[in-house]
């Protein structure tokens, strides 16, 4: 755990007049606890678009406190805080994964707020993040930070390997991964697809290309739909042909980003924001030769989807029901949504939540990717629906995907095994 304190307006004299902030008076220098992950913080407080929480703390004259964990005991934190009679949390940053039908329970409905005080042209906001932390028709969270999944390729790998573009369709992209599987003119081996595992989030989002779900967001379990059969005999016929490293199964995202460092691959699949990481002089042997673009869809879709509607996962947040502090926690979440603030962030490093953020100027000239980035945000969605039991599912979908990969089922067996097995562990309709 980290714990730091920000006071923007220090030295604020006992008795000044009360800051009026949204038509709610406050009174000055109080705290606001912000429970969050390191990097709400970071992109909050960075050089390049400055500190996005000074708008909220010159007006209302509250100091920002940042306690900040890893995810896992983030989560832990914040759901057992907010189980007491009172709580230390005034404003929690939820993944998505986390926001569950049952932990509702723990947090403020926010649609009061929103309609008496509303967030600016709250509508701006990219819907399907929106309707991931909505349950029962309320509005529980409101979105912060995404992660989008796009394309990273080696335009110097495609360069030795003949290929002059970017894949258009999934197929296009099938052949590039196996044409750019070789050794290099330096003599590095190299993979055309660098896929870190067959982990649920890592297969859907490959199989977005065909528009697969594992669970819809109805509680559908179709993860043995012709779709998603599809897209695993595609990755078991890139680990067959080569095409992806032969210790797949074992692959986590750091060894995916070191192969793109390195020059060991020549596509990988993750957050358009990696584009940076692998851009970096100090860190990447590959700087410079990283392009990032939409993940592409299947022949068959075109006409339907420009690009394939990717996995997007992110952050939102949320006031905890014991919130002793909750009219100003509403200030900071409105503050930190409104337009200038989100491109702020933007240009610390965040994942903007705004159609309009791709507008601005100084993001344009940032990203590089910005215009695929934003295609992707307006049909992405989410991997799965956020309910009790997801974890175990989460095992269940590795395991028959890894028995299919390694031959011992065939794909459709084993997404046929996988449905029956995730279909006990839904929430009753």
């Amino acid at each position: 755990m980290r714990i730091t304190r920000r006071h923007f307006l220090a030295g604020s004299a006992a008795g000044c007049a009360l800051p009026m902030f949204g038509g709610v008076s406050f009174a000055q220098g109080a705290d606001l606890n912000v429970f969050a992950h390191r990097v709400m913080q970071n992109v909050s407080l960075g050089a390049a678009g400055g500190d996005v929480t000074a708008a909220f703390t010159a007006a209302t004259g509250s100091a920002v406190n940042w306690v900040t964990f890893e995810t896992g005991p983030l989560h832990d934190r914040v759901f057992r805080e907010a189980s007491l009679g009172q709580s230390t949390v005034d404003v929690a940053f939820l993944l998505n994964t986390y926001a569950t039908p049952r932990v509702t329970s723990l947090f403020e409905p926010l649609d009061a707020y929103l309609e008496s005080d509303p967030i600016e042209d709250f509508d701006d906001i990219f819907p399907g993040l929106v309707e991931a932390v909505t349950f029962g028709g309320q509005l529980f969270a409101v979105p912060f930070r995404h992660a989008s999944t796009g394309l990273h390729y080696n335009e110097a790998i495609f360069k030795e390997f003949g290929v002059e573009a970017p894949p258009k369709t999934i197929e296009e992209f099938i052949d590039i991964a196996k044409r750019c599987t070789g050794t290099r003119p330096d003599g590095t081996p190299a993979v055309g697809f660098i896929l870190p595992g067959v982990a649920y989030p890592e297969v859907i989002a490959f199989a977005r290309a065909w528009d697969a779900d594992f669970i819809t967001q109805d509680f559908k379990v179709v993860a043995n739909s012709p779709a998603m059969v599809k897209a695993l005999t595609a990755i078991k016929e890139l680990y067959d042909a080569g095409a992806v490293p032969r210790n797949l199964v074992g692959m986590k995202a750091e060894d995916a980003n070191t192969w793109m460092q390195t020059g060991r691959a020549a596509m990988a699949m993750s957050s358009m924001s990696r584009n940076g990481l692998y851009n970096d002089p100090e860190k990447s042997q590959t700087a410079g030769q990283i392009k990032t673009t939409y993940f592409p869809v299947a022949e068959e879709l075109l006409g339907k989807y420009e690009v394939a509607p990717a996995k997007v996962e992110f952050w939102s947040m949320a006031i905890p029901k014991n919130s002793q502090n909750k009219d100003l926690a509403w200030q900071f979440i409105k503050s930190m949504s409104a337009k200038e603030s989100t491109v702020a962030a933007a240009l610390n490093g965040n994942g903007p939540i705004r159609n309009s953020t791709y507008d601005d100027p100084r993001i344009v000239e940032k990203l590089p990717y910005a215009a695929a980035e934003r295609q992707v945000l307006a049909v992405s969605r989410v991997p799965l629906p956020a309910f009790d039991e997801a974890a175990r599912a989460a095992d269940y979908f590795k395991e028959e995907a890894e028995a299919a990969l390694l031959g011992m089922k065939t794909p459709q067996q084993a997404m046929d095994d996988l449905v029956a097995r995730v279909e006990p562990l839904l929430p009753a309709a």
